[in-house]
């Protein structure tokens, strides 16, 4: 089956371009995701295109969080959730929610939510089809 994404990328503004980098380069890293092209100022990461964009605001403003948004990365394990929950508390974020499941969200669902350092809500899940 060829899938077809229907989002192209998310970009998040940063005001501590450094520090953000250096905590998505470890949380991602749990996720197997990588920096995939970099500019002044802005990293894409992905797995093999740059699916997620950290940068800092091109209109030159602070970089604000909005309430009801937030990103959600896939993982392919719960093991990938754990560990990237891990590496955000140990990398300075806030918890929102530990890992496990939410039958809520679906049977299947099992994931974690953190704030990073900017205050912007970030997720990884992986949709167990076991458990569905």
């Amino acid at each position: 089956m060829n899938i077809t994404p229907c989002i192209s990328h998310v970009s998040l503004g940063t005001n501590h371009f450094d520090a953000a980098a250096q905590f998505y380069d470890h949380v991602l890293a749990a996720l197997g995701c990588r920096r995939v092209l970099e500019h002044p100022g802005a990293i894409g990461y992905g797995r093999d295109y740059p699916e997620f964009w950290l940068q800092v605001p091109i209109d030159g403003k602070p970089a604000g969080t909005a309430n009801g948004v937030h990103i959600g990365f896939f993982a392919t394990s719960k093991k990938q959730v754990d560990e990237f929950y891990q590496q955000a508390l140990a990398s300075g974020a806030q918890d929102e929610g530990a890992p496990g499941s939410r039958p809520h969200y679906g049977a299947a669902y099992y994931g974690c939510f953190v704030r990073d350092l900017d205050g912007h809500k970030i997720e990884a899940s992986f949709w167990d089809e076991s458990a569905a």
